[in-house]
């Protein structure tokens, strides 16, 4: 008898053991837009799985992270990004100097998942996945340029040659689990034949197409592009550029979906976001300016996602970082949860990755923690532009497939496990 309870006293204690919770999140503001939560709750974390949102739940867990007074949202998603780093001079974002590894730009920001959009071309997928997915903690995911050479630059990018969509569309469904579409980017003539050729590629793949337009003279119709080219579920980023012939010495212009002369959303760009079509913000070096951004945002027309077009020249100039761009927003009026929904969860539909940008049970947990700071701050353009606002996003932590992978102010207990 004595040996019957004890072994049911050995079998209660490893059952107890093993739904031990690893990080109970205590007390933060979850905003969650897929569950539609959206008040005080706790987290539950186990065995890198959400297992629990509730209020009050029994903080006996490996670390407990007291997050009150702060926002808890699923892992922020940058659906736009330069992550193809390498060593070679003349390879501008694939395999080149000018694009950042992931870790040391997404993660201290609140970003589990970024998109590189179009570094990488059918023949250097292998090369990217090996060096930088494969060794990144964040979650890198790839949009693949529809230029086999990817994005290298100058004549490369010019080449429809280059631009096979059979081939990508192969490459694609062998990496499926890393490419979530294509991209068309900084093509300067006035032929469709890039777009055209990336849309039958994301036909063949069942994926989405991502347009840059470099810009022609005369500007290609936007109105064309959203009507006859592209497909619901297709991405216009850039999506509040506004360059001008001549300006920064580009030889060349994109049109706007802001008329510059009225300052009103132009009709068929509305009707082009009913349709499906996707507005990414894709910041970046000389890609947004408030004079577009603003009256768009004032009458109501928001960005479907919010990205950053992270690399060395927008991180070190306005763009900064997925925060800062995200308090633009704020500031310019995008309602709170909207700016999260635009950061999680519709990127996360947009990418055709529905696990992610959520806090549902079972997900795996990749969850920021966020605080707004009040003060006096300062944002920019690249046309010198400059607004003023009193809140700013800062990360304070940010939880990565159920660990602690950033920590700003030592806010878990224990602060590092030993």
């Amino acid at each position: 008898m004595q040996k019957i309870l004890l072994l049911f006293t050995l079998l209660s204690f490893c059952v107890t053991s093993a739904q031990t919770n690893n990080i109970i999140i205590k007390g933060g503001y979850v905003i969650d837009p897929k569950n539609n939560v959206n008040g005080v709750m706790d987290i539950a974390i186990r065995d890198g799985k959400i297992a629990q949102v509730a209020k009050n739940i029994d903080a006996s867990a490996t670390q407990v992270v007291d997050a009150r007074g702060m926002y808890v949202t699923p892992g922020l998603i940058d659906i736009h990004g330069h992550l193809f780093f390498g060593t070679e001079p003349d390879h501008y974002l694939s395999n080149g100097l000018i694009a950042v590894v992931p870790d040391g730009f997404t993660l201290r920001v609140g970003v589990t998942t970024i998109v590189d959009a179009g570094g990488a071309g059918w023949k250097s997928f292998p090369v990217f996945k090996r060096n930088m997915i494969d060794n990144a903690k964040t979650r890198v995911l790839s949009f693949l340029n529809i230029v086999g050479e990817g994005m290298r630059g100058g004549a490369y990018e010019q080449n429809t040659a280059d631009m096979d969509s059979k081939m990508s569309a192969s490459v694609a469904k062998r990496y499926k689990e890393y490419i979530v579409g294509f991209k068309v980017a900084h093509y300067e003539g006035p032929e469709w034949t890039p777009v055209d050729r990336a849309v039958e590629a994301g036909r063949q793949a069942n994926i989405p197409v991502m347009v840059d337009f470099g810009g022609s003279d005369p500007a290609l119709s936007i109105e064309e592009l959203f009507m006859k080219h592209l497909r619901p579920g297709d991405i216009f980023t850039h999506a509040f550029a506004q360059l001008t012939l001549g300006e920064l010495a580009l030889p060349l212009t994109r049109e706007a979906i802001v008329d510059v002369a009225t300052k009103k959303v132009k009709p068929f760009v509305s009707e082009a976001q009913k349709k499906g079509i996707i507005f990414d913000v894709g910041y970046g070096g000389v890609s947004f300016t408030f004079a577009q951004a603003i009256p768009a945002v004032r009458s109501g027309f928001y960005p479907n996602t919010i990205s950053t077009d992270l690399h060395t020249g927008s991180m070190n100039a306005a763009m900064k970082d997925q925060l800062n761009v995200m308090s633009k927003f704020l500031l310019m009026g995008m309602p709170l949860q909207d700016v999260i929904k635009a950061s999680t969860w519709t990127p996360a539909q947009v990418i055709k990755r529905e696990e992610l940008g959520n806090l549902s049970v079972g997900s795996e947990a990749d969850v920021t923690i966020l605080n707004i700071r009040e003060g006096k701050f300062g944002f920019f353009d690249y046309t010198g532009y400059r607004i003023e606002g009193n809140k700013k996003f800062e990360c304070e932590m940010t939880i990565r497939a159920g660990k602690i992978v950033y920590d700003l102010n030592g806010i878990a207990k224990p602060v590092v496990l030993k």
